[in-house]
């Protein structure tokens, strides 16, 4: 027997519409590429998008089809992401700081038939722009006519204004109707590990990822917050939040390309932020501004970081420096990405000191929606018992099934598990850890060394502005951890006083082998160590050494 209940599918569009009728009057604030702020409610977010969609139509996108951008966070972003996903277009966030090479990849691997982006990026359009030619039928920069670059394009692909497109369409558009499980943004993993990889979200998982980071337990946006997603748009979606915030009535403080330290902090003044959300590289440059110039965070009350490990000194300096609360969150391109958040439980709420801390750190327990598991290398499940680590596997309403163009279920295993790459514990109270990322830990004499917990000690030392620990090939012990490492401005690294920071933290075996100081370390598209490149580099350096200094190895 069947509930005599209303189906309705569940449809981005509909976040946009509830957030018009019912929270109209909240503002979507953006900081322009220019420099101004730009201001309106969620009523013309609405109205636009539904202008947007039917200049789409006039422009021949179709259901199904992909329609890129290259785009900050801000209110023209928000409005392609309801206007094309509305009409049951895909709107495909590209990541600009991407290679050329795998732009061009991952837009012929898509398909996209459309680019949107800013004029900030019209180099990188003209870079990559012949090599799309007859497949890309327009490129529309988003920007008024007084705003147009010149640009030179191929036969066949023409460049229009996104503010012309807006003006000639009319408002007499209508949300279709369709199955929610259609797909509605495409994202690409930033390929760390070879080309990147499409994950496809439809309707129904962003919609339900939503309601799950609108928990109290996880992001909890309400109303009255002002949040600005540091986050970028083009990465998973700024975790979620440009439909969170919507279906919650916040207000999006939208930062645009100003992520520096001088640029947040003001704009998170000005503006009355009480949330905003972020990698910990973006968290250690508002830090250091916030201690340079003596400037506060006046009414920003939660941070939420996410994308690598948060150094325990963030959480920390933020919390006795600035009143300000850091939440640890995890999660990744494959799971909407929200898969964990560090919320406190009744067993833990009252704790205080190292033992609260030693739960915070920890990257969080699962909300409803999503389960998971650690495994040893036989795929047998290992217990939560906060001690043994494994191969740490997802499943649920937002975990990617497949990557795109591949099989349905191809990226599953046959109880329909996702293997994430990452290794980790999870306790009895269900609070997850990430020791490592499988291709990233330290194998020394058949015992794991966490790399993460290594780098994350490193930080706290007061002359250490970023480290990273790589496995370095040893004659006896197959590998040791090797410690490289960045000195804040105007400090010098002693290779000692550093190595004495891991005292009493982890067991002796555990230290690096030796101290590497480095001008600066290579990251990611998306903010990540480039950890492949630091092995290749740094794979031999202790034989090296050896050989140069006559030693016979650590033993």
């Amino acid at each position: 027997m069947l509930g005599l209940m209303q189906d309705q599918p569940l449809l981005i569009s509909h976040i946009i519409t509830h957030a018009a009728r019912h929270h109209g009057a909240a503002e979507v604030v953006s900081k322009t590429v220019e420099g101004g702020i730009h201001r309106y409610a969620y009523t013309d977010v609405e109205r636009r998008s539904r202008r947007l969609a039917r200049a789409l139509q006039a422009l021949d996108v179709r259901a199904g089809d992909r329609v890129a951008t290259l785009a900050w966070n801000g209110y023209r972003h928000l409005e392609l992401y309801y206007g094309v996903s509305g009409m049951a277009a895909v709107c495909h966030t590209i990541n600009p700081r991407l290679s050329a090479d795998d732009i061009v990849f991952i837009m012929r691997d898509a398909g996209d038939v459309l680019l949107f982006a800013e004029t900030s990026f019209a180099g990188l359009v003209e870079a990559v722009a012949e090599r799309l030619a007859g497949q890309v039928r327009a490129v529309v920069m988003m920007a008024d006519r007084d705003r147009m670059p010149s640009l030179a394009l191929p036969s066949g692909m023409a460049l229009l204004c996104y503010e012309e497109l807006i003006a000639a369409a009319d408002e007499e558009y209508v949300w279709p109707g369709f199955d929610e499980r259609m797909a509605a943004s495409l994202c690409y993993t930033s390929g760390t590990t070879g080309r990147p990889k499409g994950v496809l979200y439809s309707h129904r998982s962003s919609l339900l990822h939503a309601y799950a980071i609108s928990m109290a337990d996880v992001i909890g946006l309400r109303a009255v917050d002002r949040f600005l997603p540091v986050v970028p748009m083009f990465h998973v979606n700024a975790w979620g939040t440009p439909y969170a915030g919507p279906m919650c009535g916040a207000t999006l403080v939208m930062p645009g390309r100003h992520l520096d330290g001088a640029s947040l902090a003001g704009l998170m003044n000005d503006e009355r932020v009480s949330m905003s959300a972020g990698v910990p590289t973006v968290w250690l440059g508002l830090l250091q501004h916030l201690r340079a110039s003596g400037q506060l965070l006046h009414t920003v009350q939660r941070i939420t970081v996410g994308g690598s490990a948060c150094p325990r000194m963030l959480f920390e300096a933020f919390a006795t420096e600035y009143g300000v609360r850091v939440e640890h969150a995890w999660g990744m391109t494959e799971t909407s990405p929200v898969g964990a958040y560090n919320a406190p439980r009744p067993s833990n709420a009252q704790l205080t000191g190292e033992a609260a801390m030693a739960v915070r750190v920890k990257q969080g327990r699962v909300p409803y929606g999503i389960d998971m598991r650690i495994v040893d290398d036989t795929g047998a499940t290992l217990p939560h018992d906060g001690m043994r680590s494994g191969h740490l596997q997802v499943r649920g309403a937002w975990v990617c099934s497949a990557y795109f163009g591949e099989a349905p279920g191809s990226a599953l295993d046959a109880e329909g598990w996702f293997a994430t790459g990452d290794v980790a514990s999870i306790d009895a109270d269900g609070y997850m850890e990430i020791t490592d990322r499988s291709k990233d830990v330290i194998k020394s004499g058949g015992e794991w060394i966490s790399s993460i917990q290594l780098e994350n000690i490193a930080v706290s030392h007061p002359d250490v502005a970023e480290a990273a620990i790589v496995a370095a090939k040893h004659p006896k012990w197959d590998e040791r951890p090797l410690l490289l490492v960045v000195a804040r401005p105007g400090r010098s690294i002693d290779k000692d006083a550093v190595l004495r920071v891991y005292e009493g933290r982890v067991p002796k075996w555990w230290l690096p082998d030796a101290v590497v100081v480095v001008d600066e370390l290579p990251h990611t598209a998306t903010g990540k160590l480039q950890k492949a490149a630091l092995r290749a580099r740094f794979r031999d350096y202790l034989i090296e050494q050896e050989l140069l200094n006559g030693n016979s190895g650590k033993e």
